[in-house]
C-alpha cells in the first residue's frame, strides 16, 4: 500500500506502559498476516520507558498522544488515518490467527460489530479468586451487544462515518459503552460476531481486580450522575449490587471452568467485591471519593 492509497481499514490500539503485552498482541496480528490494504496504528499514551524498536512489525505506525486515557488515544488513532473502517483492539488482547479474515468478512454487516472476548490466565493453576471471578464474569460480550447495546473496544469494528456522526469517545466514563449507545441513538445498528475472537488475560490478583472495579465504578458514576434522580437511583443500584453477590453464587458453583477449591475462592472474591462496590457507590452519593 502506497502513502497515497486509502486503506481498507485501520486497526487502532491504545497503549500505556504495557510493553510485553503489546508485543504479544502485535506478534499475534503479524503471525496471522496483516493484509496489505490494512494499516495498524499503536497510539502510545506517553509510556515510560518509551516504545523501542518496532522493526519486528513492518508497516506498523506508532504515534504519541499526550492526553492520558484510552478514549483520547483511540480518538487520536482515528484522526491519524483516512480508512473508512475503524477496527479497535486493546494492547493486552491476543487476536486469533484468523482475526483479519473474520474482520473483513463481518465488517460491513452492521454499523458496529462486537466480537467475542475469552479470558485466559497468565499463570498456571490453580486459579486464585480474582482469576476465577474473571473467568466466570468478565466479558459477557453477547449479552453486552444483544441486551445492553454496546460492544467492548477490546474487539470492536465500526465505520468512519458512524464515528463522525456519533462523535468521539469521551474520557472519564465507560467510553465503549457510552459511545456505542450514543451511536445507536443516532441510528446505528449493532451485532455480535462470535467468530471475531480475541483472548484477554484475567486480572492476576485481588489488587488488580480491585483497581479495575474502582475505575469502572468511578466511570459509571460520572456517566450516571447527570440523570434525574441520580442519587436515589444510585442508592437503589448499590443495594442491588450487594444482593447480586448472593444471587450470582450459583453461577460460580455451577461453572465447569473451575475446580472445587477455585469455586470456593471465587465465591469469597465475588461477595467481597460486590460488597465493596456497594459501599463505594454509597460513598459517591454523599460526595466521598472512591
Amino acid at each position: 500500500m502506497t502513502t497515497t492509497e486509502v486503506p481498507f481499514a485501520a486497526v487502532i490500539i491504545p497503549h500505556f506502559n504495557d510493553h510485553t503485552r503489546l508485543d504479544r498482541c502485535l506478534s499475534a496480528l503479524w503471525r496471522g498476516g496483516v493484509p496489505s490494504d490494512v494499516e495498524v496504528i499503536v497510539v502510545d499514551n506517553g509510556s515510560q520507558p518509551p516504545l523501542g524498536d518496532m522493526s519486528d512489525f513492518p508497516g506498523l505506525r506508532v504515534v504519541v498522544e499526550t492526553r492520558k486515557g484510552a478514549a483520547n488515544a483511540r480518538n487520536r488513532g482515528v484522526s491519524e488515518t483516512s480508512a473508512p473502517r475503524l477496527w479497535f483492539l486493546d494492547a493486552d488482547c491476543v487476536p486469533a490467527d484468523d482475526w483479519f479474515a473474520q474482520a473483513r468478512a463481518v465488517c460491513d454487516k452492521a454499523d458496529i460489530i462486537g466480537g467475542d472476548v475469552t479470558v485466559f490466565d497468565e499463570s498456571g493453576p490453580p486459579r486464585n479468586g480474582a482469576q476465577g471471578f474473571e473467568t466466570v464474569f468478565a466479558f459477557d460480550c453477547r449479552s453486552y451487544v444483544q441486551e445492553l447495546g454496546f460492544a467492548v473496544t477490546a474487539n470492536m469494528l465500526t465505520r468512519r462515518h458512524i464515528f463522525y456522526r456519533a462523535g468521539p469517545f469521551i474520557d472519564g466514563v465507560p467510553e465503549d459503552k457510552e459511545w456505542c449507545q450514543r451511536a445507536v441513538r443516532t441510528g446505528a445498528d449493532i451485532i455480535f460476531a462470535p467468530e471475531l475472537r480475541v483472548a484477554h488475560p484475567s486480572r492476576s490478583d485481588w489488587s488488580a481486580l480491585r483497581k479495575k472495579w474502582v475505575r469502572l465504578t468511578r466511570e459509571a458514576w460520572a456517566a450516571h450522575r447527570q440523570r434525574r434522580f441520580a442519587s436515589g437511583l444510585w442508592v437503589a443500584r448499590a443495594v442491588m449490587v450487594a444482593l447480586s453477590g448472593l444471587v450470582h453464587l450459583r453461577r460460580v458453583f455451577q461453572s465447569s471452568k473451575l475446580t472445587g477449591a477455585e469455586k470456593r475462592s471465587t465465591a469469597l472474591t465475588l461477595l467481597r467485591l460486590r460488597g465493596l462496590r456497594s459501599a463505594w457507590m454509597l460513598r459517591q452519593v454523599v460526595g466521598l471519593s472512591v
